[in-house]
């Protein structure tokens, strides 16, 4: 089916996302992987290229364009050479953080923080999740008391994306422990505060590029002017902010299902055994028109839901089946197609074992696959007890 999504504009961005993934992504990522970092100079060398801060009005440096179908070019385009850890970091900044800045932040937050993300000179990250507090948010117990014009803040945070680079970092704390989710607050952090420290860069079984941290809060007091959004509310701004941020991890997982098919498409075509392409033979073919039709399916669901997003019409549960399906399609089609690839599928010169190794954590981040799916049931659950009735009631309404 012809593909309705993108027109002139995006495909024109498409051609200098390209020629800079060319220029400078493919020649370092050897040397990144085996560093466990990415150079900073990609960051700025984006920033140069006007690539960070899409969604960022152009008065703070940034590109003014609020339209997501940029960044899903330039997640296809990373796809296509397999730069998930580069990826990764700049999603966190671009489909994550920057919402926070932009819609919670103050005047003078924007103006000081703003123009440096853009510029690729300052990196950030966001601190949730705590080695007791995954999923579940509310089982966080790094604090923040407040004490004059500064907050105190004391705690411990995993799994950081960007976590040893960053030097701007949005803390989820408690400011009241009696008010449960009530009681949360959102704090930027600043490289450079007395007590914070980060820890060691942990050891991940795929993503090897991409700087996953611990993070470690010491009394670091922090400026009452860094406080974001409104006290008490920390838990209500990222539940309205997680649709963005699954869409985000729900579009990479398509990109790398299209790329990686297309690879083993190609691999078993040229691939022989007994005589013959591997692609000649009924399973490999079965198996093959069965990945691509999901895949094909998966994109049409989520190029309406990009476009919903886009019109702020897009739904927490519509973007958790997002998330779960598209990366559990992810998981299943990588496994699949290394399969195909035979025992040259687990050398790391193939693009289909990188592929396996940095798809594994798609299920996981961002929410999993049980949470997505949660979600899922208690909203259908909430239509029976208000009488919306069984999930065809959706289509009726439309009618």
């Amino acid at each position: 089916m012809e593909r309705t999504l993108y027109d002139q504009d995006h495909e024109d961005f498409r051609d200098v996302v390209r020629e800079f993934v060319v220029r400078e992504v493919v020649p370092h990522q050897e040397r990144w992987d085996a560093d466990h970092l990415i150079d900073r100079a990609v960051w700025t060398a984006a920033g140069k290229q006007g690539l960070l801060g899409l969604a960022v009005p152009e008065e703070y440096g940034g590109g003014g364009q609020d339209d997501f179908r940029y960044r899903t070019v330039m997640m296809e385009e990373f796809a296509e050479v397999g730069a998930a850890s580069l990826g990764s970091g700049f999603s966190v900044q671009d489909d994550i953080v920057l919402p926070y800045l932009l819609d919670l932040g103050t005047e003078e937050q924007k103006r000081r923080w703003l123009p440096g993300i853009c510029a690729g000179e300052t990196i950030t990250a966001i601190a949730m999740t705590e080695p007791g507090a995954g999923s579940d948010l509310q089982g966080i117990r790094t604090s923040a008391v407040r004490d004059g014009d500064e907050w105190v803040l004391d705690g411990t945070k995993t799994f950081i994306t960007s976590g040893i680079l960053s030097d701007l970092v949005i803390v989820l704390a408690r400011t009241d422990p009696a008010a449960g989710a009530r009681g949360m607050s959102l704090f930027v952090v600043e490289r450079g505060m007395p007590g914070f420290t980060r820890g060691r860069k942990l050891d991940k079984i795929g993503l090897h590029a991409q700087d996953t941290a611990e993070l470690f809060f010491d009394s670091v007091r922090v400026p009452a002017a860094n406080l974001l959004g409104t006290e008490g509310r920390g838990f209500v701004h990222l539940m309205e902010r997680l649709p963005r941020e699954r869409m985000a991890i729900a579009v990479s997982a398509q990109c790398v299902t299209e790329t990686v098919l297309e690879q083993t498409l190609d691999y078993c075509t040229e691939r022989t055994a007994f005589g013959r392409p591997v692609a000649d033979f009924q399973h490999s073919r079965f198996l093959l028109a069965e990945l691509t039709t999901q895949a094909d399916i998966t994109r049409v669901y989520l190029d309406r839901a990009i476009e919903a997003l886009n019109e702020g019409t897009l739904t927490a549960v519509d973007a958790a089946k997002a998330k779960w399906w598209a990366t559990e399609l992810q998981t299943k089609t990588v496994d699949r197609c290394l399969q195909l690839h035979g025992g040259y599928g687990y050398m790391k010169e193939y693009p289909v074992a990188r592929a396996f190794l940095d798809s594994r954590i798609q299920t996981v981040y961002g929410g999993t696959t049980e949470i997505m799916k949660e979600i899922i049931g208690r909203d259908l659950a909430a239509g029976r007890d208000t009488g919306r009735g069984n999930v065809t009631a959706k289509r009726h309404t439309a009618d």
